[in-house]
């Protein structure tokens, strides 16, 4: 194991001289280092089994603190008067993955009941903004694009946990598992949790702001306590039988509209350590589930992807906008970037052991295999993507698309800027507008 980790830190030293080169190709970090992960798994430096009890440990970390993180970049205010294209995509849009993706499933799973259906669909919903870094940090795609493309991969994975955990305990209920002690146990989890994180969001923002006013802490300070509260957060609604990453989240979005930019370490994690935590994640996929994914990757499992990644989203995100400013290249350019990732993977295995073993095996293989080809597919179409799309706004002249985002009369600050600190700047712009009006 030691010469496997050894393996692991030369690698991930080799890749970080190489980063930044390397976002300009089609290869992106989750593809690297699932891909990785795999190849460690063939030399036998690492047991995938032995990463397995490592992977469920780093993953509930890796998803307790992003869900609290990219809930707390979001001004709730700002996001329902600025961001139109990201607030239907959340609201609309994601509902209607659910809803089409199960349509869409049942005829491939056949002899499922229909909430195993619609699990699987959830699963299947929400996006990760990492796999598809190579866009929303591509310049030559126009500002009100990237930034809607962020906002919603940010927010749509905490969205939709609380229809994974719905219907996985019907799924429960459906297949005797001990239905009406998962349907109460559901039920706690999806009330207690958001109420513990309104609680520890609300009072944890309220402290920090006080001691940030009076000069009793500084950055590094803040950002050791925004770990630790969203800690506090999972824990707490743990223990009183709620559901610790929804009380992550709903945490993160009440700190986050209490400080209102004040604590920068918020806006800068998922940009240092949250990439280690990623990465660190992705490796541990690709070592510990992607072997035994691919071995029982079948055609059926392959057109369930296939058909949620080429049809579902693409139809879902195209309804969603009908009516807004977006044009048709918009529609057909959102519908696609978006890959599925940690949260599909890391639903996945959250349930897993609390449903029948006959959908619970299935689930997770159609997840994780999802991640996979997704990384691949999304990867190698970012650039080309990205320029296809850029050309086609080009074309349109003066748009929706290339006018000055949230009121400013900036533009967006480049790629060498990352992409949460640009979202931050917006924020920070429309605040001032807001103020002054």
């Amino acid at each position: 194991m030691t010469l496997g980790l050894f393996a692991l830190a030369i690698f991930t030293v080799a890749y970080t001289m190489i980063a930044r080169r390397l976002t300009t190709t089609v290869l992106t970090a989750p593809m690297v280092f699932i891909g990785f992960g795999y190849g460690i798994a063939q030399t036998g430096l690492l047991a995938p089994a032995a990463a397995e009890s490592i992977l469920h440990f780093v993953a509930e970390i890796t998803l307790v603190l992003l869900l609290f993180l990219d809930a707390a970049q979001i001004d709730l205010g700002v996001l329902r008067k600025n961001h139109l294209w990201s607030l239907r995509m959340l609201v609309a849009g994601l509902p209607l993955a659910i809803v089409l993706g199960v349509l869409a499933l049942w005829p491939l799973l056949p002899g499922w009941p229909l909430v195993a259906v619609a699990l699987a669909a959830s699963i299947l919903a929400p996006t990760d903004a990492a796999l598809g870094q190579a866009v929303v940090t591509n310049p030559i795609v126009p500002a009100r694009s990237r930034r809607a493309l962020t906002v919603e991969s940010g927010l749509n994975d905490g969205l939709a946990l609380p229809a994974v955990l719905l219907f996985a305990s019907l799924t429960a209920q459906a297949t005797g598992a001990d239905g009406t002690q998962w349907l109460f146990f559901g039920a706690r989890q999806l009330i207690l949790g958001p109420l513990a994180g309104v609680i520890v969001g609300l009072i944890g923002g309220n402290i920090l702001t006080r001691a940030h006013d009076r000069g009793l802490t500084s950055p590094s300070f803040e950002g050791i306590g925004a770990i630790a509260l969203a800690s506090a957060a999972y824990l707490g609604a743990t223990e009183i039988g709620g559901n610790g990453f929804i009380a992550a989240f709903v945490a993160g979005l009440c700190f986050g509209n209490v400080v209102k930019g004040r604590c920068r370490f918020v806006y800068e994690f998922a940009e240092s350590e949250g990439q280690l935590l990623a990465w660190g994640a992705f490796f541990l996929i690709g070592l510990a589930l992607v072997p035994e994914a691919i071995s029982h990757l079948s055609w059926r499992i392959t057109a369930i992807i296939l058909v949620s990644l080429l049809v579902v989203r693409p139809l879902a995100i195209w309804l969603s906008l009908a009516g807004t400013d977006a044009s048709g290249a918009t529609r057909i350019f959102f519908g696609w970037f978006g890959p599925r990732g940690l949260a599909t993977a890391l639903f996945a295995l959250l349930i897993v052991q609390k449903i029948d073993r006959q959908y619970a095996e299935p689930v997770l293989t159609i997840a994780i295999n999802a991640v996979w080809i997704s990384a691949l597919l999304h990867g190698l179409s970012a650039v080309p993507g990205a320029k296809w799309y850029a050309a086609r706004i080009k074309k349109l002249g003066d748009c929706a698309e290339t006018r000055p985002i949230a009121g400013s009369a900036k533009p967006l600050r480049t790629s060498q800027t990352p992409p949460i600190l640009q979202e931050v700047a917006i924020l920070q712009e429309v605040a001032i507008l807001q103020e002054t009006e």
